[in-house]
């Protein structure tokens, strides 16, 4: 049996006439935690797009938990185990914090947000339960970056796409949020994480991925591109 959670093969992708991907591959472990790290532009959302189905694929193939993913929609890959959290973030701000996570178990037998699964993500993020009831509108970034978690783990995923979780989050809260991504992670969730924060992402993942104008330049375990001297000097402002 195969320990491969995700394998991409030769990905193409872009926007009408522009290819943001040139022939993107890459492997993810089951368990596995792995970074994408590249400056502004160089394809890291378009992949993670691309992964979930939000982009059609131009050429290449992705295989999750070793199915080809090909013509398969997007409403389909929380059913079969694979969450997204966007950049952005992308709640429902007119909804409350509850409604939000029952939304994130649609995929869900009876479409219903288990209580045990609830209870999980406010051990958590216990934030989110003094805030159950508030509109998710009306909560801090960090809060809305943690609803935006919270409401993907409702579909119980094998794997979770994290698409800059730290943008526009004040410090204190970019460690609890990171905290519970590292916790996740050691309870046996796969992460693919997209990160601006080169130094937190390579503190934290177990291997790492650079890209640059939609190309992979660079990969190997993240102390090994902690020490290289490219990567500290493009990336972690190191010379």
């Amino acid at each position: 049996m195969t320990t491969e959670c995700l394998r991409i093969e030769g990905l193409h992708a872009g926007y009408g006439q522009v290819e943001v991907l040139k022939g993107i591959s890459l492997v993810v472990s089951r368990g596995e935690f792995i970074t994408i790290i590249g400056a502004n532009g160089a394809g890291k959302t378009t992949l993670l797009r691309c992964i979930s189905a939000l982009i059609g694929v131009r050429a290449g193939t992705i295989f999750f938990e070793g199915s080809s993913l090909e013509n398969i929609g997007a409403h389909t890959l929380p059913a079969r185990g694979m969450a997204h959290v966007p950049e952005g973030r992308q709640i429902f701000s007119r909804l409350t914090v509850m409604e939000n996570l029952e939304l994130g178990a649609y995929s869900r037998p009876n479409q219903r947000a288990p209580s045990a699964e609830v209870d999980a993500i406010f051990s958590l993020f216990p934030i989110l339960k003094d805030r159950r009831s508030q509109l998710g509108g009306t909560l801090s970034g960090g809060e809305q970056q943690m609803l935006a978690i919270g409401r993907a783990l409702m579909s119980a995923p094998k794997i979770l796409l994290m698409d800059e979780p730290s943008m526009g989050v004040a410090p204190l809260l970019v460690e609890k949020i990171f905290d519970a991504i590292k916790h996740l992670n050691s309870n046996g969730m796969t992460i693919v994480l997209v990160e601006q924060n080169a130094h937190l992402a390579l503190s934290l993942a177990q291997r790492g991925y650079v890209l640059e104008i939609g190309e992979v330049v660079v990969q190997g375990s993240a102390e090994a591109l902690r020490n290289d001297p490219r990567i500290r000097e493009a990336y972690l402002g190191e010379c």
